[in-house]
């Protein structure tokens, strides 16, 4: 059922959904960072579930942050609070739970699971994180951001991977377009720290479970599913073909 839905930028909205209390019962545990479900709220058409990162998860309840971009999220930002929407997940891999210095490195919506990931790691002893978001227009949810981090860094209109030396991290995260995750996987090469290096592919989905092979992607160890595969590999894996 979703609690709230409330637009926090231009075409950006941030969900929040309460989980049945079957649904809870389902789960071993709450999302990991970088973890999606499969959202649908509709009953025939448009007739393939959306995969939405998750933006942060109490046990309870589970919130989405996510940009309308064609019909489904379209339908999405059209709901108030206590319609229903079907909820399948967590469901993938997720970023590794590692220590030391640690940059999480997100453009446009790809920020989206980051939030959840700078408090997972807030509770590792001696780890900090510092937070880079990359926007075309206006920042969304920086202050939200800004509590959770160690440091943040915002881009508004230009080159987010420009604002990092990835040879100060000990772990760099990244999630958004393809062209900016090969951008900084480029610069990480020349660092010679592309081994440190962890993104989350985007891809069109179908199922979500590894059923159909809608999402698979080239690695080295030959194509892989993004949503049980992935949705995070080794940026070498993907990129160093």
């Amino acid at each position: 059922m979703i609690l709230s839905n409330e637009r926090v930028g231009k075409d950006f909205y941030l969900m929040r959904v309460e989980l049945m209390k079957e649904a809870r019962a389902g789960r071993a545990e709450i999302a990991r960072m970088g973890q999606f479900y499969m959202l649908r709220a509709w009953k025939s058409y448009p007739v393939l579930s959306r995969p939405i990162s998750v933006f942060d998860d109490d046990g309870k309840t589970v919130s989405f942050l996510y940009k309308v971009v064609g019909k489904g999220t379209g339908i999405f930002s059209a709901l108030r609070k206590g319609d229903e929407i079907s909820a399948l997940g967590p469901l993938g891999n997720s970023f590794p739970s590692v220590t030391g210095k640690i940059a999480l490195v997100g453009g446009g919506v790809g920020i989206a699971p980051f939030y959840l990931a700078a408090k997972q790691f807030a509770c590792h002893g001696g780890t900090s994180v510092d937070i880079y978001l990359g926007f075309s227009e206006a920042a969304v949810l920086a202050e939200e951001y800004k509590r959770v981090a160690d440091n943040l860094v915002v881009n508004v209109g230009g080159f987010i991977t420009d604002e990092i030396d990835p040879a100060c991290y000990d772990h760099i995260m990244a999630c958004g377009p393809e062209p900016m995750l090969r951008a900084l996987y480029e610069k990480c090469k020349q660092t010679r720290t592309e081994e440190r290096l962890h993104i989350s592919m985007e891809n069109r989905m179908a199922c979500g479970v590894g059923a159909c092979f809608v999402c698979s992607c080239k690695t080295r160890g030959g194509n892989k599913k993004i949503c049980t595969d992935g949705p995070v590999f080794k940026g070498v894996e993907v990129f160093g073909l």
